[in-house]
This record gives structure tokens, sequence and C-alpha cells, in this order.
């Protein structure tokens, strides 16, 4: 398997692509400095890759796929996962939220187009090779609901929210066509780098970024294979998964 990780370099990206090389697939992870990438990959089992991307600029996704599929020889799943969160608009935004009418437009456009127009721009790229090697899985990194709908959270929670109706439709769209679409999201609060370096509270139950890890090795196995327009949520995989066999 040949995974292509987009954002790859810290966070829920690392831990997915650790896991993943842990497991016996060649990975090239992403970031928007290429050197950081690249030591991160030299740090992963196996064969593994690091590219330079910006998923805001065409010309680099064009490039990064294009050097990734060369190198690895295909790309049989891409996790588009690169995404920036509250703390670039509002770095206090846990404990002191903005009304929408207080975030910066130019703040607003760049997670827009870093965690929606991103999505769109990778998948954009990669899809049309994949629909010509004939199969392909597309694994879009969401969140919970009640993020996308929280106050305070814009733009964070629109991105995020735009982001999963563009998976459905993009599931829509390649229905039947031996590529796949699938959503995966932690569950809950996530350690992750968009969190204030001070703001985990004490009492609250936030999730490690390894809880990504067995989801995504699944849904690059055999048994995932016929798995399309499915909403993965990370903490109750083994549950979704029996439900899952217990259907078949």
């Amino acid at each position: 398997m040949r995974v292509l990780v987009t954002g790859g370099t810290s966070g829920l990206g690392l831990a997915m692509a650790m896991a993943l090389a842990a497991a016996g697939a060649s990975v090239a992870v992403t970031g928007r400095d290429g050197g950081r990438a690249r030591e991160v990959a030299a740090t992963l089992p196996g064969e593994a890759l690091g590219v330079a991307l910006d998923v805001r600029d065409p010309a680099s996704v064009a490039a990064a796929v294009d050097r990734t599929w060369s190198a690895l020889g295909g790309v049989d799943m891409l996790v588009n996962n690169a995404g920036i969160g509250m703390r670039t608009v509002n770095p206090r935004f846990l404990t002191e939220p903005h009304g929408f009418w207080q975030v910066p437009v130019d703040g607003f456009r760049t997670v827009i187009e870093t965690n929606l127009t991103g999505y769109f721009l990778v998948a954009r790229e990669i899809a049309p090779r994949m629909l010509a090697a004939g199969h392909g899985r597309i694994v879009n990194i969401s969140v919970s609901h009640s993020t996308m709908q929280r106050a305070g959270f814009v733009p964070y929670g629109p991105s995020r929210a735009g982001s999963e109706a563009l998976s459905r439709i993009m599931a829509a769209d390649l229905r039947d066509t031996g590529v796949t679409v699938n959503v995966l999201l932690p569950g809950g609060a996530t350690v992750t780098g968009m969190l204030p370096p001070d703001a985990v509270p004490q009492n609250l139950p936030f999730l490690s970024p390894a809880v990504m890890g067995p989801p995504i090795v699944w849904l690059a196995s055999p048994e995932a294979a016929d798995v399309h327009d499915e909403r993965i949520v990370a903490v109750d995989f083994e549950r979704w998964l029996q439900e899952r066999s217990s259907r078949r």
C-alpha cells in the first residue's frame, strides 16, 4: 500500500503516517516545510518520503503529487489531513472566543483555503490518476459536528463542515469507479499543535493523536476495499467495525 498523507509532520497526520508505516505501507508525508517533511520521513520505518506541499497552491499540489507518484510508483491512498486551526485567527480561542464579526478577513480566507480548498485541490489532482489506475482510496479527515457549530469557531468550524460536505459529493461522484472516499475523525478534542500550549485543561479527557492509527491502518487494508461513503469515528471504531461485520 502506497499512501500520501498531507500535513503529516505533526499531530494527527504524523500519528497516521507512523501507524501506516509500522503496518508496512510506503508513506509520503507532506508539509509546507520540505526540510521538516524529509526529517520526519527519515524517522519512519520502511520506505518513506518527505515532500514539500502547500495545499493552497495548485502548482505546489501538482508538483508534490507528481513527485510522490513517481517515487512510490503510484499512490493507492490519499489521506487529506493538512489543516490549520483557530490559533491562526485567535490564539486564545478556548478562553476568549471571538464573535464571527471579529474574525479578520485574511484569517478567514487562509483557514478556508487550507482546510477546504486544500482538500479539493489535492483530491482533484490525484483522483484522475487513481481513476486511470482503476483503483484508489481517499480518506478526508474531519472533526465532530459539535466543533463545526461551536460558538467562537469561525472559520474553523465552517471549513470542516465544508470539507465533510465535499467528501459526500466526492463519494457520490466516484461511486462504482473503483475509487472510494471516506471520512475519518477522532471523535473528541485531540492534543495537537492546533491547541494553545497552555490550553489543555487537566479535567478534560483529551484524546491522543494515536487514536487515529487503528482505523487508518484498517482503511488501507484489503478488508476495506469496498468501504465507501462512510463516516468513521476513531473512538468508536471497534464498535463500528463489529456492527459492520454483523450486518454482512
